[in-house]
C-alpha cells in the first residue's frame, strides 16, 4: 500500500463518517470526492462496503444501552416489542424497492450531476419542511406508531436516489409525519442499523469476489476512520438539533449542489468520466 492509496482511504473514511448520519447525503459526497481523488473501479465498491460498516458500528455503540434494553425486554416488555415492530415496518419498503431497483439506479443515477441536482432539490424541501408549523404527536421513539414507522420507511426509499440522503429523507419525513425533531433524528439512527447492515451484507455477498487480502490495510484505514468520525458526527448532531433547526444543512446542500452544477456547466471540472 503506497502513501497515496492510504491517503485516499483516510479522506474517504472521513467523508463517510462525517456525512453518513447528517442530512447531506453520504453517497453523494462519496461519489464526488472519489471522482476528484480518482478512486474508482471494483476496488472502490468493496471499500465502500467496509467503511459503511465502520459508520454503522459507531451508531450501534452510541445507542448500545437502548439496543440492549430492547433486546433483553423483548420477552416481557410491550414497549420493546412495539419498538422492534416499528423498525421492521419502516425497514421493509427499502428492502423490497432496493432489491427491485438498486442495480438500475446505480447504473443510471450514480454520477455527480444527479447528486448535485438531488442535493439542491432536497435542500429546498428541507427548508420548506422546517418552515411549516410542526404538529408533534411523538416526543420519543417509544411513542411512534406503526403507521408513523411505515411512512418514514417509504420516505427512506427516496434515498435510493444518490444525493437525496437517507438520514435527510427519514428525518424530514419524520418531521412532516408528526415526530419531534429529536425523535425523528433518533429514529433515523435506529432505522439506519438494519438498513445499512442489510445493504452491506447484500452488497458484500454480491461482490464477494472483490475482497482481496492484500486490500486489508486500506480497508482497515477506512473502517477505523469512518467509525471515529461517524461517532463525532452523531454526537454533534444530537447536541446541535437540541437548539437548532436543520436549515443550516439545507443551505449547505443547496450551496454545494450549485457549486457542482456550476463546475459542470462552465467546464471547470470534467465530470464526464463519472457519468460514463
Amino acid at each position: 500500500m503506497d502513501f497515496w492509496t492510504a491517503l485516499q482511504a483516510l479522506i474517504l473514511g472521513v467523508v463517510e463518517g462525517l456525512t453518513e448520519f447528517l442530512p447531506i447525503s453520504s453517497t453523494g459526497h462519496q461519489i464526488i470526492v472519489a471522482d476528484l481523488l480518482d478512486f474508482g473501479g471494483e476496488r472502490a465498491i468493496a471499500f465502500n462496503i467496509i467503511i459503511q460498516l465502520g459508520a454503522i458500528l459507531a451508531v450501534v455503540w452510541e445507542f448500545r444501552r437502548k439496543i440492549l434494553d430492547v433486546v433483553t425486554g423483548l420477552p416481557t416488555q410491550p414497549g420493546a416489542r412495539r419498538f422492534t415492530v416499528n423498525l421492521l415496518v419502516a425497514f421493509m419498503p427499502a428492502v423490497v424497492l432496493g432489491v427491485i431497483f438498486s442495480d438500475l439506479i446505480h447504473h443510471y443515477l450514480f454520477n455527480p450531476i444527479t447528486v448535485a441536482a438531488a442535493l439542491v432539490v432536497g435542500g429546498i424541501i428541507m427548508l420548506w419542511a422546517e418552515k411549516r408549523q410542526h404538529q408533534v404527536h411523538a416526543d420519543t421513539v417509544d411513542e411512534i406508531t406503526w403507521q408513523d414507522a411505515l411512512k418514514v420507511g417509504f420516505a427512506q426509499c427516496l434515498a435510493m436516489i444518490p444525493g437525496t440522503s437517507r438520514s435527510g429523507a427519514t428525518i424530514i419525513g419524520g418531521l412532516l409525519f408528526g415526530l419531534s425533531r429529536k425523535t425523528a433524528t433518533e429514529f433515523s439512527f435506529f432505522l439506519a442499523m438494519p438498513t445499512m447492515v442489510a445493504a452491506a451484507v447484500y452488497s458484500g455477498f454480491k461482490y464477494r469476489h472483490l475482497f482481496e487480502p492484500a486490500d486489508l490495510p486500506v480497508f482497515a484505514i477506512g473502517f477505523v476512520t469512518a467509525f471515529i468520525f461517524a461517532m463525532i458526527a452523531v454526537r454533534g448532531l444530537l447536541k446541535f438539533i437540541a437548539s437548532h433547526s436543520y436549515a443550516v444543512f439545507a443551505w449547505y446542500r443547496i450551496a454545494f449542489g450549485l457549486v457542482i452544477l456550476a463546475t459542470w456547466q462552465f467546464g471547470w471540472v470534467d465530470w464526464s468520466a463519472a457519468q460514463s
